[in-house]
């Protein structure tokens, strides 16, 4: 049993990491056609244009509200195209007048290629719409939007920490035509967060109004080439988060409701409409452009937009998925981090490093405090189960013995039986428990594969440096020590660990420390810390359990029938 549970562990943390690494999901086929938003403008990509990059055939114009004319003055407007920056302690963003739409939104606090993380795509072609382009149900109206200079009520802010609001507003030359955006920044305290407000009317009338965010999340490639970073559309639907791969909006783009949240997430970043309990419908269309100076290359994006049936008033959350901000923001909205399986474990796990972190200071070293105190809890059953692998391996001659009097028998005889029943007996006799050493092992599986999904998924690890050559503990190791200590303290520990395996199968596990290396040499230098450590404190376990209970006494040969004493 030993030898099963132990090959089910190895095998199943090797499928993680290969999983992990290897089997990032696919760049989606190029379909010829998908769906389309029945609000979607006409500065909006249809579905082909969106996967190939192409210009898209714009609808015929309509009757628009405005008059038509070079001479026409819209009598609400400003004089020119030109950017409104905004500056937070946390965010930069740029707005530009025409339209009244998104240039650029930077995190300060998280880099890229050195620079502060950009989330609008930079590049994209003029008819893949900008963040926040107003449309509506209409199409002569919306290409009037898409091109009208909004007024602004301020040339600039600078918030700092403080709540601020910048307005845009059109009104064309006929006086029919009304549209109005306003943008509340930082709302209660939440700095990540944009509440926005849009409107259209014509005539007094109110028109559905649809929010384009256009391509996200980020520039969708790694300016230096350090991270992968695929996009999927997230939601949460009735409670249920669901993550849509490009492959599958590809089938089914548009989604109608009560949904809590819905946008478009990386590994580290999200970007997505938190509409609580108002009813939207949200169009995802995967998009698929070369790389910027490398056509070899190409990123993969979503766009999305949002649309109900009046004039809309939601929140929009653009920043990192960290635990305590996405929670300040929507309990819901921490079902955007992809924990895994093991998520009920994963979330204790992050808070109690964030704790630890609390107190040092340091990530790298709150991994080491974090491995010690866990090893620390779950001490008794590793001890428990080192005590009775030590007992198995002493009864081992004795086992052999039995083996051996009975292999002339096969599997099927009826005599089989007995030799389990001598097996049980032994066990019986020597007060051994053969589920007792697999038990407590298997338990601890549990907190190691959190451990693993914690520090793989956690952007609290991006960018945050050890000591030394390590900088950015979610990056693996530059120079590749740790991933080697770790391999050499792992062939450590299985050397002082007992075994019941035979000779054969010992020397095969006994390759299992190079296959761990060879896999961790690309993980991300925060895992590989903590298996080393948690391989350190096993082999100074196995240690203090020798101390405290000894070598196992082994009994005496059984000596051979018809021999006699000395007289």
């Amino acid at each position: 049993m030993e030898k099963r549970v132990f090959l089910a562990f190895v095998l199943s943390f090797i499928v993680l990491a290969v999983y992990q690494s290897v089997f990032a999901p696919n760049p989606p086929a190029r379909p010829a056609q998908a769906p389309a938003s029945a609000a979607s403008a006409p500065s909006t990509p249809s579905a082909a244009s969106a996967t190939t990059g192409q210009p898209a055939e714009t609808a015929p114009a309509s009757n628009a509200p405005a008059t038509t004319g070079e001479s026409a003055t819209p009598l609400v407007a400003d004089a020119r195209a030109r950017d409104i920056i905004v500056e937070t302690d946390l965010v930069r963003a740029v707005f530009s007048t025409a339209g009244a739409t998104l240039r650029s939104w930077t995190l300060k606090r998280y880099l890229e290629g050195g620079q502060p993380l950009e989330f609008v795509p930079k590049d994209l072609p003029a008819t893949y719409p900008k963040p926040f382009t107003l449309s509506t149900d209409d199409p002569a109206i919306s290409s009037t939007l898409a091109t009208a200079l909004f007024r602004p009520s301020s040339d600039a802010l600078t918030l700092g920490a403080s709540p601020g609001t910048l307005s845009f507003e059109y009104r064309d030359a006929s006086g029919r035509l009304n549209a109005r955006k306003t943008f509340h920044f930082q709302p209660d305290g939440k700095p990540y967060i944009v509440r926005v407000e849009a409107s259209i009317d014509v005539g007094g009338t109110s028109k559905p109004v649809t929010l384009a965010w256009g391509p996200a999340v980020g520039l969708g490639y790694s300016p230096d080439g350090s991270r992968s970073a695929p996009v999927r559309g997230v939601q949460v639907v009735g409670g249920d988060v669901e993550f849509l791969s490009a492959s599958s909006l590809q089938q089914q783009g548009r989604y109608e409701g009560n949904l809590r949240f819905a946008g478009v997430e990386d590994h580290y970043f999200l970007c997505a409409v938190v509409p609580g309990t108002e009813r939207v419908a949200v169009q995802y269309t995967p998009v698929t452009l070369p790389v910027p100076g490398d056509s070899s290359r190409n990123r993969e994006l979503i766009a999305y937009e949002v649309t109900v049936p009046g004039a809309l008033a939601v929140p929009f959350f653009m920043g990192p998925k960290d635990f305590d901000i996405l929670r300040a923001v929507d309990g819901q909205l921490v079902k955007a981090i992809d924990f895994g399986m093991f998520d009920f474990l994963v979330v204790p796990l992050l808070l109690a490093l964030k704790w630890v972190n609390g107190y040092i200071g340091n990530y790298g070293w709150s991994i080491v405090a974090l491995t010690v105190l866990i090893n620390l809890v779950i001490f008794p059953l590793r001890h428990r189960s080192m005590v009775s692998m030590k007992k198995m391996q002493a009864l081992q001659p004795e086992m052999k013995a039995i083996q051996d009097r009975y292999a002339k028998y096969k599997m099927t005889d009826p005599e089989r039986q007995k030799m389990n029943q001598e097996v049980m007996a032994l066990y019986r006799q020597r007060g051994v428990n053969p589920a007792s050493g697999c038990l407590p092992m298997l338990l601890t599986l549990p907190v190691l594969f959190a451990f693993y999904a914690m520090l793989s998924a956690a952007i609290e690890l991006r960018g945050a440096p050890f000591f030394g050559w390590i900088h950015d503990l979610a990056r693996h190791d530059p120079l590749y020590v740790t991933p080697l200590l770790m391999g050499l303290t792992q062939f450590w520990q299985m050397r002082m660990t007992p075994s019941t395996a035979d000779p054969i199968q010992q020397k095969m596990f006994m390759m299992l420390p190079v296959v761990f290396t060879v896999s961790f040499l690309w993980a991300p230098a925060g895992l590989v810390v903590y298996w080393f450590v948690s391989n350190l404190l096993a082999i100074g376990q196995q240690y203090v359990t020798n101390r405290i209970i000894g070598q196992p006494v082994r009994p005496p040969k059984p000596r051979s029938a018809g021999a006699g004493s000395r007289s």
